[in-house]
């Protein structure tokens, strides 16, 4: 080595030294953004298989994310009916106003009651002829045969079947409707599809790891030679590991834009179709998608499973390759 060179090394070391922390801060950051971009530039060198593998990724991640978002809109459309507690009370023909409002008052004051409604026959008449298709075959009635009913609110936070089996014991009730039943098993259903969306979530996010980590692998072995010649010259693991990283993160990046690309023409596709058939039931209802936060956490999950599966790939091909001493 001549002696400019060995006055050039303690220089430049020197140089380093000076720097500090902010001068280290500044070369890790600069190594980050290099790796960022370059890994970015990989990427885009080959579009067709960069297409094949986030369309297999996104296609993974919008399934279970489609289900969910299924069973969200079920659970938002059913919920007025899931949660509805309330009890009817059909009282016999021959129960009154007088006798109506009375009684209702007389549960108001139970405790297990949160608040009493009566419904006059001619409301009911009312409501029914705009629900059903038979209000002209209603007219040839003589009179009103629709008695009168007590609409019961349960107070507390149970499901009022104690409440309504009590009810069904009034010598004016005649019929005590009440879907606990109904409800229980709805909410069981519920509860069934949140598990397979558990269930095919871990799956498919499996895969996903999968899916990157052999992609990554394919690249680390194209780059084999380049990653010896580094991990000879002392590069750490760390500094070997960093551009596949940024791969991986890309990956998922671009699988879960378009995991969300596909939810939305999903979703254009189904919302005619729905809105028809919600109409015919005299109502409205809009499919809901995922909102800014969801997008937000779709998006960071998916860039972390990518990082997660090059992690995977890149230790893997460390732990056989790093160089001895022996």
């Amino acid at each position: 080595m001549s002696k400019p060179e060995a006055r050039a090394k303690p220089a430049a070391a020197e140089r380093v030294r000076a720097g500090g922390l902010g001068g280290r801060l500044r070369a890790w950051r600069e190594q980050h953004l290099y790796s960022l971009v370059s890994s970015l530039g990989r990427l885009l060198q080959r579009p067709v298989a960069t297409a094949l593998t986030v369309g297999v990724m996104a296609v993974a991640i919008a399934l279970p994310l489609g289900l969910a978002l299924a069973l969200g809109n079920l659970e938002r459309f059913s919920g007025s009916v899931s949660e509805s507690r309330e009890i009817g009370v059909f009282l016999a023909p021959g129960v009154d106003a007088a006798r109506a409002g009375a009684l209702a008052g007389e549960l108001a004051r139970r405790p297990d009651v949160a608040g009493v409604a009566v419904r006059t026959p001619d409301e009911g008449l009312a409501e029914f002829k705009a629900m059903s298709d038979l209000a002209g075959a209603l007219d040839v009635l003589e009179g009103n045969p629709l008695p009168f009913v007590l609409v019961v609110q349960p107070a507390g936070s149970d499901d009022g079947s104690a409440l309504a089996a009590s009810l069904r014991e009034l010598p004016e009730a005649e019929v005590v409707q009440h879907d606990a039943v109904w409800r229980q098993r709805l909410s069981a259903w519920l509860a069934f599809g949140e598990r397979v969306v558990q269930v095919v979530g871990l799956l498919l996010g499996l895969g996903v790891l999968l899916v990157v980590g052999n992609t990554v692998r394919l690249d680390i072995g194209a780059r084999s030679e380049e990653i010896a010649v580094l991990q000879h010259l002392g590069a750490t693991d760390g500094f070997v590991r960093r551009p596949f990283l940024y791969l991986g993160a890309w990956y998922g990046l671009a699988a879960g834009l378009a995991a969300l690309a596909l939810l939305a023409v999903a979703g254009l596709a189904l919302q005619g179709r729905l809105t028809a058939l919600v109409a015919s039931y005299g109502a409205q209802f809009a499919l809901a998608g995922p909102g800014w936060q969801g997008t937000g956490l779709l998006l960071a999950g998916a860039a972390a499973m990518g990082w997660l599966g090059a992690w995977l790939a890149t230790g893997h091909h460390l732990r056989r390759t790093r160089p001895t001493d022996v």
